[in-house]
């Protein structure tokens, strides 16, 4: 593999001279008097303008995700690191990017969204990646190659062998999403950052750290990377109150690791007790927080659900999900409700 970083940056990335924000002027510096960014004197500590590149949140950060401060990105969401890859990467109306499919949605939304080609390559039966086919599909205009591991809506790690074959044998970007990484048994790619310098790994605050309000997201790659994403982001990504709360976070640790136990343990209650309802007619093993079920009539077993107050994702729709629901795991009441809900279905 050939991989030379500045030739994938998009032309007018390379040259851009990014926005100054007036905290950074004095970076490093002590400062008790603000004049400098017309902010009102009133109201603290909202009335400030946040931490541009969240330093203390990374810091604090860090050590929990294996990684250095200097590789990591923190966005609006995983979204905002998806968006931010087509942003820098890829040429609109010239450059294309290769994905596996089914996938998470967004990495489509954004690639209409950025005027790139998006090219998708069917799973097999069994939900695994075809590295040839995956390989085949990419050109001279490739950019990147998102791999969602676990995937979602499958629900099932990738081997770790088929996503090093791609990372050894594609000299572009490749993007592995671990937003459901924490439920799984498996290593995160986040581990071997510095060994491939292609590698982007997502993460979030949504999942395992049950934060999905304070809309947090993180991207781990290279520091030649992450000044990339730093350069190309609005200034004030993410603000105070995201930034403490996840601080806050990070101070009980041990709750969100007893969040993942439950989980774990209620998955382990609810896949065996779904494959015995007669209307489920599979059961997809699953690494994440949810699990995808093929039932006799998706559509409508979706609405009674609803009738019943339980909101399902009906991924009927969805290449190659033809009458399948994806159900995530909740509490033991809230998993026993949609069980029983299902054994009373006519």
């Amino acid at each position: 593999m050939n991989f030379e970083l500045q030739k994938l940056v998009r032309p007018n990335i390379r040259a851009l001279e990014p926005y100054s924000c007036a905290r950074d002027e004095f970076k490093g510096m002590e400062a008790h008097v603000f004049l400098d960014a017309n902010e009102n004197p009133f109201n603290d500590p909202i009335n400030r303008y946040p931490d541009p590149l969240q330093e203390k949140l990374k810091e604090r950060l860090a050590p929990f995700k294996h990684v250095r401060p200097s590789q990591i990105f923190l966005g609006n969401g995983s979204d905002e690191a998806i968006d931010l890859v087509y942003r820098i990467f890829c040429n609109p109306g010239k450059d294309n990017v290769v994905a596996i499919s089914p996938t998470y949605g967004m990495y489509k939304v954004c690639a209409d969204v950025n005027d790139v080609e998006y090219r998708s390559v069917p799973l097999s039966e069994d939900w695994q990646i075809d590295t040839k086919a995956l390989l085949k599909a990419t050109d001279a205009h490739t950019k990147v190659i998102w791999i969602c591991s676990p995937n979602n809506p499958t629900g099932n790690d990738f081997p770790r062998e088929t996503i090093h074959e791609v990372l050894t044998s594609f000299g572009g970007i490749v993007v592995v999403d671990e937003a459901y990484s924490d439920f799984s048994t498996n290593q995160p790619f986040r581990d071997l950052l510095d060994s491939y310098p292609n590698l982007i790994v997502l993460n979030t605050f949504s999942k395992a750290w049950a934060s999905a309000a304070i809309r947090l997201g993180m991207a781990f790659a290279s520091e030649e990377i992450i000044g990339l994403f730093n350069k190309v982001k609005y200034p004030y990504n993410v603000n105070l109150l995201t930034q403490k709360k996840a601080l806050s976070m990070l101070d009980d640790i041990t709750n969100v690791e007893n969040w993942m136990v439950q989980i774990r343990r209620e998955r382990e209650h609810v896949l065996p007790a779904l494959q015995e309802i007669p209307i489920v007619l599979k059961v997809f093993p699953t690494d994440a927080n949810f699990v995808l079920v093929r039932v006799t009539d998706a559509n409508r077993i979706y609405r009674y659900l609803i009738e019943q107050g339980i909101v399902v994702r009906n991924r009927h729709r969805v290449q190659q999900c033809g009458n399948c629901l994806r159900i995530t795991i909740g509490t033991r009441q809230e998993n026993n409700e949609l069980l029983g809900a299902l054994r009373f279905y006519k």
